[in-house]
């Protein structure tokens, strides 16, 4: 799918083009979504330039994602989509920046992007100029982030209540290690993605500061600085919350081992417990014709005594070593 922005009332509007419909020449934003061959033919002619291929933007080496060539500055970045759910999406978005316009070519279809094309529709004062247009994308990008990553804080920090505080008479052996422990690999698995793609923008924001030296519109290298700065603070944020998570993680593994020692000590002491009745009740169950005390009228309740007295004394023993 190709759709392009153009500038109208101080805003942009966009426009679904069809694979026969010419591209205007007064776009300021092209947004390609799974791109069809046609599609991609028909921006490289108007571009005069290659668009990166899914292939292309997938390369891990920087070189692959952040380069200069034909006039057009083309930057690749790891984007999160479906951050609100369980199970989010990472994959590549590639914006190519020319003199007047921005190409964006995506494969997903990430809530920031939704978000700064609903801005679009409603007539929301928009930047005029293509590289202030991607600077408003990663502003809203980032602010997305930051909100993820806040209310993933708030998560962590509820995880961690239920494994140091839980509720009131929850004893150990009762409570679900197992969903913590899927809870934790979750909030593992989603701040992980989120260092990754942070990494991607800071190193796409590095590349920018130099590529837009000499460029007459000042305010750009200013928001650069500004998102730079921005995304550093949510760097170390993200790994403040990977460290409480890997705490959690140790701490709720130690639980468990507790547990299992806990139930492990019951069966030791138990087993010490019954040995000695289990003894007594062994020699004594033993069918030879010459057994003291096997015609005495008082054998058996002798016996009986024996034995709970036998069981009785480990107790005792092991509830003053405090060991139960």
């Amino acid at each position: 799918m190709l759709k392009i922005y153009q500038q109208q009332n101080g805003g942009l509007r966009g426009t679904d083009l069809s694979e026969a419909d010419p591209i205007p020449a007064d776009a300021v934003w092209l947004d390609l979504v799974s791109p069809t061959n046609e599609e991609r033919r028909k921006v490289n002619a108007m571009l005069g330039m290659e668009l990166p291929t899914r292939a292309d933007m997938e390369e891990i080496e920087v070189s692959s994602r952040l380069y200069q060539e034909d006039g057009g500055i083309f930057l690749t970045a790891l984007i999160l989509s479906n951050m609100e759910t369980d199970k989010p999406v990472a994959d590549v978005i590639s914006f190519v920046l020319t003199q007047d316009k921005l190409v964006t070519v995506r494969y997903i279809d990430p809530q920031p992007f939704k978000t700064f094309i609903a801005r679009c529709e409603r007539g929301t004062a928009m930047p005029q100029r293509a590289e202030m247009v991607l600077m408003s994308m990663l502003d809203v990008i980032i602010d997305r982030m930051a909100d993820v990553l806040e209310r993933a804080g708030a998560e962590i920090e509820a995880l961690s209540r239920e494994v140091f505080q839980p509720p009131e008479g929850t004893v150990l052996q009762s409570r679900d290690f197992q969903a913590i422990l899927r809870s934790l690999g979750r909030k593992h698995d989603l701040t992980g993605k989120m260092r990754e793609s942070l990494l991607s923008i800071s190193r796409v924001l590095s590349f920018l500061t130099p590529a837009m030296e000499g460029k007459p519109n000042k305010d750009v290298r200013t928001h650069i600085k500004t998102l730079s700065r921005d995304v550093q603070s949510l760097q170390d944020h993200t790994s403040f919350l990977g460290s409480k998570l890997n705490y959690l993680l140790d701490a709720t593994l130690g639980l468990i081992n507790i547990d299992q020692n806990n139930i492990i000590k019951i069966m030791s002491v138990a087993a010490i417990v019954f040995l000695p009745p289990t003894l007594f009740a062994s020699i004594w169950g033993m069918n030879f014709a010459n057994m003291p005390d096997l015609h005495s009228p008082v054998g058996y309740p002798i016996a009986l005594i024996i034995i709970v007295i036998s069981g009785i004394l480990p107790y005792v023993w092991f509830k003053r070593r405090g060991w139960l």
